[in-house]
C-alpha cells in the first residue's frame, strides 16, 4: 500500500486505507506495508488505525536508517517496519553523503534499535541492482548479525532481467542465512518476470502492488505474480484468487487511477472476445482463447459485438441472452450487426437485443416514426425543436423547448407520443466521443423508465442531435410496445 500511494496523484485517506487493507487481509495476503509513518500525522493515523484493526496480516511501515523514523512507526503500533538503506555508489553518495562504511554502521545501529523496541526488521538495500555485490552482501550480513529478521533486494529503477535475476537469487539465496524478499518497480515492463524469476530462484517473499500501482511505471503487479504462481507454476500461494477482480476494482475506485483495458488479467479487454474465429472456438471450448476461466480470479467472460463479430459471436450472444434462433434469423441479425459496426458503431446489448426481438417477430415494427423534425438554436433565441412523428399510423406534428437544442428535441418527442406513453422519464443520458475531430462519431446512451420499468437504448450518428433523437426513439418504442 505505501509503494501503490506514492503513485503520482493518489492520496489515500484512513478510510480507504482501512478498506483497503480489509479486502487484502481477507484475500490471505502476509504482510501489508500500511504507509511510512514518517510522512505526516495523517500517515501515522492511518497506519495506526490499520495497525489496529484486527487483522491476521502482520502490518509493516516503510522506514529509512534513522532512528526518528523506527520512534513515528512506534507510535503507529505496527508490528514491523521495512527499514530501507542506500546501497549503490550514486544512492549512497547523493543521498547520505556519507561512504560505505558509515552506511553499514548506521544501518546496524537502526537495526538493532528497532530489534530492541520490539519490531520485526526487514532490512532493504535501496537500489541493489546497481550496487557493489559485495558491499551490498556486506550489509546484509551485517543486518543479520544485529538481528534483521528479513532482507530485501530493491531493483529500484527497474534495470534488472529475468536471466540477471535468477544468478543474483541463486547467489544470495543460498549464501544468506535470512528470507530475502524481491522488490521490483517496472520501468522496462519486467517487474513481473523478474519477480517470479527471484521466487524461483530462492527468494521467500515479493513485494507487490495491486493493478502494479507505484513511481513512475510502477510496481510488480500482485494479480499477474499471484496468477503467475498459481496457474503457470501450480505453486499453491493460499491468495484467496476468486477476490482479484474485486479488489482490482475497489482499488481502482479509490485511487482514481484507470485499468487499462489490456492490462493482464484485471483489464477490461482480458476475458472479452469480439473476433469471429475467437468466439467460433469459445463455443467449442472455452480453452480455445482463455488461459483459465474468468470466474476463477472472479470474472465473467463477455461478447463484445462489432464490424469483428462473426455468426459463432451472435449466437453465443443470443444463447446468454436467453433467445433462441433459426438460421435465417441468425443470418439477418448477423447482417445488421454488420452493418452497424461497419458504420463505427460499438453494438450494445440492448442494441443486439433490439435487433434480435426485432428480427424474431417478438416485436413487430416501431409503433412511432420519426419522419422529421427541425432546431432552432442560438445565443439570442430560446432553443426551439419542431418534430413530425407517425404514432401507430397517425401523422402527429409537435414543438417543444428546452435548455438546448437536444432537450428541445426530446421535449417535443414527449409532447408527440403523450397519447399512447405518458410519464416516461428520461433516467440517464450519455454521449461518448468514438472518434476525434468535429465530426467525430458519438454514441448516444440513455435510460428511460415507465411505471418502474426501465430500458436502455443508443443511437450513433456524427450529428449529436440525430443520435440522441434515435437512442429516445429506440427506447420509446420499447417501453411502448412492452406495455
Amino acid at each position: 500500500m505505501r509503494d501503490g500511494e506514492q503513485t503520482p496523484g493518489v492520496a489515500l485517506a484512513k478510510d480507504k486505507k482501512l478498506l483497503i487493507a480489509r479486502a487484502l487481509d481477507e484475500m490471505g495476503i502476509s504482510i501489508i506495508e500500511a504507509g511510512s509513518a514518517i510522512t505526516s500525522k495523517g500517515e501515522r493515523e492511518s497506519i495506526k488505525a490499520v495497525a489496529n484493526a484486527g487483522l491476521d496480516a502482520e502490518i509493516c511501515s516503510y522506514c529509512r536508517i534513522v532512528k526518528s523514523d523506527v520512534d513515528r512507526a512506534l507510535e503507529c503500533d505496527v508490528d514491523s517496519i521495512h527499514l530501507v538503506a542506500p546501497v549503490s555508489d550514486l544512492h549512497i553518495r547523493t543521498k547520505i553523503k556519507k561512504g560505505r562504511d558509515a552506511v553499514r554502521q548506521i544501518a546496524s545501529e537502526v537495526t538493532e534499535y528497532a530489534k530492541d523496541h520490539g519490531l520485526i526488521v526487514e532490512l532493504s538495500g535501496e537500489d541493489a541492482s546497481r550496487a557493489d555485490p559485495g558491499f551490498l552482501k556486506a550489509i546484509y550480513a551485517d543486518g543479520i548479525s544485529a538481528g534483521a529478521d528479513r532482507l530485501c533486494f530493491c531493483d529500484t529503477v527497474g534495470l534488472l532481467v529475468p536471466e540477471r535475476t535468477t544468478e543474483i537469487f541463486r547467489d544470495l539465496s543460498s549464501s544468506l542465512k535470512a528470507p530475502i524478499s524481491i522488490h521490483c518497480h517496472n520501468d522496462f515492463g519486467f517487474a513481473t518476470a523478474n519477480t517470479v524469476a527471484a521466487l524461483a530462484a530462492g527468494a521467500k517473499q515479493a513485494h507487490v502492488t495491486v493493478n502494479g500501482l507505484g513511481e513512475r511505471a510502477g510496481n510488480a503487479s500482485l494479480e499477474e505474480v499471484v496468477m503467475s504462481l498459481e496457474w503457470l507454476y501450480k505453486y499453491d500461494t493460499g491468495i484467496k484468487h476468486e477476490m482479484i477482480y474485486r479488489i482490482s476494482r475497489l482499488v481502482s475506485r479509490l485511487t482514481g487511477v484507470p485499468v487499462s483495458p489490456n492490462k493482464a488479467l484485471v483489464g477490461g479487454n482480458a476475458f472479452t472476445h469480439e473476433a469471429g474465429i475467437h468466439v467460433h472456438g469459445l463455443l467449442a471450448d472455452k480453452a480455445t482463447y482463455e488461459p483459465m476461466s474468468p470466474e476463477y480470479i472472479g470474472r465473467q467472460r463477455q461478447i463484445v459485438l462489432g464490424k469483428h463479430a462473426g455468426r459463432s459471436s451472435i449466437t453465443l450472444a443470443l444463447k446468454e441472452m436467453g433467445l433462441v434462433a433459426d438460421d435465417a434469423q441468425t443470418e439477418e441479425i448477423f447482417n445488421r450487426v454488420k452493418q452497424m459496426g461497419d458504420q463505427g458503431k460499438h453494438v450494445t446489448d440492448a442494441d443486439l437485443h433490439t435487433i434480435a426481438e426485432t428480427v424474431l417477430d417478438i416485436y413487430k415494427e416501431p409503433l412511432v416514426k420519426l419522419e422529421e423534425f427541425t432546431i432552432v438554436s442560438g445565443n439570442r433565441v430560446t432553443p426551439t425543436a419542431s418534430i413530425k412523428l407517425n404514432v401507430k399510423d397517425k401523422a402527429i406534428v409537435q414543438a417543444g423547448i428546452g435548455n438546448g437544442p437536444v432537450d428541445a428535441v426530446i421535449n417535443a418527442i414527449r409532447r408527440a407520443v403523450s397519447s399512447c406513453a405518458e410519464d416516461i422519464i428520461l433516467e440517464e443520458y450519455h454521449v461518448d466521443s468514438i472518434t476525434g475531430g468535429t465530426d467525430a462519431l458519438v454514441e448516444v446512451r440513455v435510460k428511460l423508465s415507465k411505471d418502474g420499468k426501465e430500458v436502455t437504448a443508443s443511437g450513433a450518428r456524427t450529428d449529436i442531435i440525430m443520435a440522441s433523437v434515435e437512442a429516445v426513439m429506440n427506447g420509446m418504442n420499447r417501453l411502448i410496445r412492452a406495455e
